[in-house]
C-alpha cells in the first residue's frame, strides 16, 4: 500500500475508534449525569441533610478525581488498559440503577460514591487508549469530537430523568431506566475491545520518556489549576438562582441541559482551533469564560443565560484542549499516568475552589465573583510562559 493511502486508512481506522469510544461516553454521561441531576433531592428524601448533600457531592468529585493518580499509574505499570478502563466503566455505570434499590441515604451515598470511584479507575486508562488515536487525526480534533460525543449524554441524561418525572414517575423510577445506557455502554465498550484490542498501534512512534515529567507539564498544571479554583461548581451556580430565585425554578435543569449542549459544540470548536492556531487558543478561552461569574451571580434571568453559556464554552474549551495537550507533552508510554497526575491535581484545585466558593457566597457574593475572575486570569501568566515553549518545541 502507498504511504498516502496508508496515512488515510490510518487516520479512518483511529478516527473510527474514537468515534465508538465517544459513543461509549455518550451513553455513559446520560446514566451518570441523569443520576446526578436527582441525586440531591433524592438523598433528601431519604432523609439527609443540606450538609450532607453537599458533603457526599464534594467527597465523590474529590474521590473521582484524586485516585485517578492511583488508576494511571497502575495502567502505564501494568500495560492493563483495555482491563482497568472495563472494570472502570462497569462500576461506574451500575452503581446508578442499584441506587433504584437504596432505602437509606447512607446506602444511597454509598452508592453516589462508588460510582465516583469507577470513573477515577476508568479515566487515565481510556484516556491513553485515546491519545494514540489522537495522533492520527489530530489532538484537539480527537478530544474534542469525545468531548462533544460526551458531553451530548450529559445534555439527554438529565432530559430523559426530567421526562420520567413530568410523568409522574418517582426518582427510584428515573435510576431504574438508566439501566438501558448502562448496558448499552458497557456493550459497546466491549465491541471497542473486541475491534481495538492494541490501540497503542494508532500511533505509529512510540517513544520512552525519561523517569521525571518535562517542566512544562508542571508549569501547564500549575496554570489549569488556577483555571479548576475559580470555576464555579453548576450545584453551587443552581443553588443561586433557587436561593434568589433569579430565574424560575423549573429552569434549572434546563440551562444546565443548555451548558451541556454549548459545551460539546465548544469542544469540536477549540480541538479544532488547537490543531491549527495552537496553545494559545485556550488562553483566549480563559478570557471567555472568565466573565461567567459575573452574569450569573449578579444577573437576571438573560444574564444569567448568558452567564451558563459561557460556563459551556469554558468546559468544552477545557475538556478538549487539556487533555489534547498532555497527550503531546508526555511520551506514550507514560500517559496513564500523565493522566492521573493531572486529573488529581486539577480536581483538588476544583474541590478547594468550589469548597471557598461555597464559603465565599455565604459571606459575600461579590467576594466570590472577584475571586472566581481572579483566579482564572492568575493562569494566564503561567499559560502565555507554557505557549511560549511550545512554539518553540512543535511536534
Amino acid at each position: 500500500m502507498a504511504p498516502e493511502a496508508r496515512s488515510i486508512a490510518g487516520r479512518t481506522k483511529a478516527f473510527r475508534f474514537v468515534v465508538l469510544l465517544g459513543i461509549v461516553s455518550l451513553f455513559a454521561d446520560m446514566t451518570y449525569e441523569g443520576a446526578r441531576s436527582i441525586t440531591g433531592p433524592f438523598l433528601g428524601s431519604l432523609g439527609a441533610s443540606a450538609t450532607v448533600v453537599g458533603i457526599v457531592a464534594g467527597f465523590g468529585e474529590l474521590i473521582g478525581y484524586g485516585l485517578r493518580l492511583i488508576s494511571g499509574y497502575i495502567s502505564d505499570r501494568t500495560r492493563r488498559y483495555w482491563t482497568i478502563t472495563i472494570v472502570g466503566y462497569v462500576i461506574n455505570l451500575f452503581a446508578v440503577p442499584v441506587l433504584a434499590l437504596a432505602n437509606r441515604w447512607d446506602i444511597a451515598a454509598a452508592l453516589v460514591m462508588l460510582e465516583r470511584l469507577g470513573k477515577a479507575v476508568r479515566t487515565p486508562a481510556r484516556d491513553a487508549m485515546l491519545s494514540h488515536a489522537t495522533h492520527q487525526m489530530g489532538r484537539g480534533w480527537g478530544f474534542g469530537l469525545h468531548e462533544a460525543m460526551d458531553q451530548a449524554g450529559a445534555m439527554l441524561g438529565p432530559l430523559i430523568v426530567a421526562g420520567i418525572l413530568i410523568l409522574k414517575g418517582t426518582y427510584r423510577e428515573g435510576f431504574a431506566a438508566l439501566l438501558v445506557p448502562a448496558l448499552l455502554a458497557v456493550v459497546i465498550l466491549l465491541a471497542a475491545r473486541m475491534l481495538y484490542p492494541t490501540p497503542q498501534d494508532l500511533e505509529a512512534t512510540s517513544i520512552k520518556s525519561p523517569s521525571a515529567f518535562p517542566g512544562v507539564f508542571w508549569l501547564y498544571l500549575s496554570g489549569v489549576s488556577f483555571i479548576a479554583a475559580g470555576y464555579a461548581d453548576y450545584p453551587l451556580i443552581a443553588y443561586h438562582f433557587g436561593h434568589v430565585a433569579s430565574i424560575p425554578r423549573d429552569w434549572i435543569p434546563v440551562f444546565y441541559s443548555i451548558a451541556m449542549g454549548v459545551d460539546a459544540l465548544a469542544a469540536l470548536l477549540f480541538g479544532y482551533l488547537f490543531d491549527r492556531v495552537g496553545f494559545g487558543i485556550l488562553i483566549g478561552s480563559v478570557f471567555i469564560s472568565a466573565a461567567f461569574a459575573p452574569l450569573v451571580f449578579w444577573g437576571g434571568f438573560w444574564p444569567a443565560l448568558a452567564g451558563v453559556v459561557l460556563w459551556g464554552i469554558g468546559m468544552g474549551a477545557q475538556e478538549s484542549i487539556m487533555r489534547a495537550a498532555v497527550a503531546k507533552m508526555i511520551a506514550s508510554d507514560r500517559r496513564g499516568t500523565a493522566y492521573g497526575v493531572f486529573n488529581t491535581g486539577y480536581g483538588i484545585f476544583w474541590f478547594a475552589g468550589s469548597a471557598l466558593m461555597g464559603y465565599l457566597y455565604d459571606i459575600s457574593i461579590a467576594a466570590l465573583v472577584l475571586f472566581s475572575v481572579g483566579a482564572q486570569l492568575l493562569s494566564v501568566p503561567l499559560l502565555w510562559i507554557v505557549r511560549r515553549q511550545w512554539d518553540a518545541n512543535p511536534s
